[in-house]
């Protein structure tokens, strides 16, 4: 599956989770995925805890959390000068 199809499961609805992009409209926020993965959590361990998830759900999530991380532009709090 391409990056195209895996972000048709990732939607919004302003009535859940503030709007938040959410999995295929359950409730699970698309943020938690990276954030439990970042916690040493595995795939496997993900779909055992949401047994309604799938491979193809979690790969949507890393690809949405790098289309949106890859457009963002972070400046340093302090400027360095080595002149």
């Amino acid at each position: 599956m391409d990056d195209a199809d895996l972000l048709k499961r990732i939607t919004v609805n302003l009535k859940i989770f503030g709007g938040k992009p959410m999995v295929r409209g359950r409730r699970i926020a698309v943020e938690h995925v990276p954030g439990m993965t970042a916690a040493g959590a595995t795939s496997d361990s993900i779909l055992r805890e949401y047994p309604f998830l799938d491979g193809d759900d979690i790969r949507a999530c890393l690809a949405f959390a790098r289309r949106r991380v890859g457009h963002e532009r972070v400046e340093p709090a302090v400027t360095v000068s080595f002149a």
